[in-house]
């Protein structure tokens, strides 16, 4: 449901939308930067940092739990992801070529253009230009909560397009992560790992239809990729892609894939997302200056966010909707428009994911935070004042 429950509606409708883990994560952010600024701050950086132990006899993996979130729960975040995005190519908004041209074509240029910003403003640093991905991503929760705010004044057709565009733009992520962000490889890992692989896409062909069998043998692969080399959120879109869809004709309520994505979806909204957000999102203003704003890592990926994303969103889509080749989206306008590809530049969970992907040093963890703070911040508040005083559509102008 993308529309904001109206006044008065059950709690329980509230939190069944897909706004609500937006503003869940926005409250939780808000919590991590103010305790990060208070005595407390030591405490819960020392918790991140316990290391934690998990034993299956003669196998064990320690880990700080701060890569607990960041490698186990957010495999299971990748997991949802991988749904999604099998049912809308096999059954969705992706599975029809009219309706995903423009937001294909806008998240495309919304991934190249922010990269492009970071990359010219940090060029000349080896390391710093490992961050180019990062103002490329797109937090769909965080953004559709901000579009929900807004309520009636924004369109069906917009939601859609936003919508469509971050399920497009989280593909890109995945491909990112797999080429881009992959340590040393330990063939003997990459080799077990395919074999889980192989066992799942049997499991699919032998027409096995309960999730148990393949969430064990994904449970194996995770431990896999996590060796190998290749980041283990990874393993969490490679079961999902074998999982079986089954038959579309069949009660949808029944149909193992959808229990499983529904199942996860308010565990992944509500914990996991928040989580993630709560451990990478604090961040200690003390000695911070403007000046600090300004260095090339943060002013990378706030102007990649904030001026590239709308950029490379909005120029592509009024191209193709100028040129005939689209329409524009059922009672959209162009300053509506424009808007949501404000709201394009929403990176926070995705972009600090990137960030920890890209830099292992701890010395860029506040520029990193920095950047997609203000980044992110600067998309919502002038994405939500331009969609909340620009004028309605009199009449529809066309369809997604």
């Amino acid at each position: 449901m993308l529309f904001a429950p109206r006044s008065g509606a059950p709690p329980g409708r509230w939190l069944a939308s897909d706004a609500a883990p937006g503003f869940v994560l926005i409250a939780v952010a808000a919590v991590a930067i103010l305790l990060a600024n208070t005595a407390l701050a030591p405490a819960i950086e020392a918790f991140f940092a316990t290391r934690l132990t998990l034993t299956f006899g003669e196998v064990g993996l320690a880990k700080p739990v701060l890569l607990w979130i960041n490698d186990g729960l957010m495999a299971v975040f990748f997991l949802l992801v991988g749904l999604e995005l099998k049912r809308e190519t096999l059954e969705g908004a992706l599975s029809e070529p009219s309706r995903i041209a423009m937001p294909v074509v806008a998240a495309l240029g919304g991934m190249v253009v922010p990269a492009a910003i970071f990359a010219f403003l940090n060029r000349g640093d080896a390391v710093a230009l490992r961050g180019w991905a990062i103002p490329s991503a797109t937090d769909i929760a965080f953004s559709i909560g901000v579009l929900a705010a807004c309520g009636s004044r924004v369109p069906l057709g917009l939601k859609l397009f936003l919508t469509t565009l971050a399920i497009v733009d989280d593909l890109g992520a995945i491909v990112v992560i797999a080429i881009f962000y992959t340590a040393d490889l330990s063939t003997l890992a990459l080799g077990l790992a395919s074999l889980c692989i192989a066992a799942l896409i049997a499991l699919n062909i032998a027409g096995v239809r309960r999730t148990g069998p393949y969430l064990l043998i994904g449970a194996i692969l995770w431990v896999c990729v996590l060796k190998s080399g290749v980041h283990a959120t990874l393993a969490g879109v490679a079961v999902a892609l074998c999982l079986p869809l089954c038959d579309r004709a069949a009660n949808p309520e029944t149909r193992p894939f959808i229990v499983l994505e529904h199942a996860l979806k308010p565990w992944v909204g509500f914990l996991i997302m928040p989580l993630f957000a709560f451990a990478n999102a604090g961040v200690s203003f003390e000695g911070l200056s403007l000046s600090g704003l300004l260095e090339p890592i943060p002013l990378g990926i706030a102007a990649g966010l904030f001026a590239g994303k709308q950029i490379g969103v909005f120029l592509p889509a009024a191209a193709m909707i100028a040129l005939g080749w689209a329409a524009m989206p059922a009672g959209g306008t162009w300053l509506k428009l424009y808007g949501v590809s404000v709201c394009a530049g929403i990176g926070f969970t995705m972009s600090l994911f990137i960030g920890n992907l890209a830099w292992s040093d701890p010395g860029h963890a506040v520029p990193l935070r920095l950047g997609v703070l203000a980044g992110t911040l600067l998309s919502a508040v002038v994405g939500y004042l331009v969609l909340r005083l620009a004028p309605s559509a009199p009449t529809a102008t066309g369809s997604t």
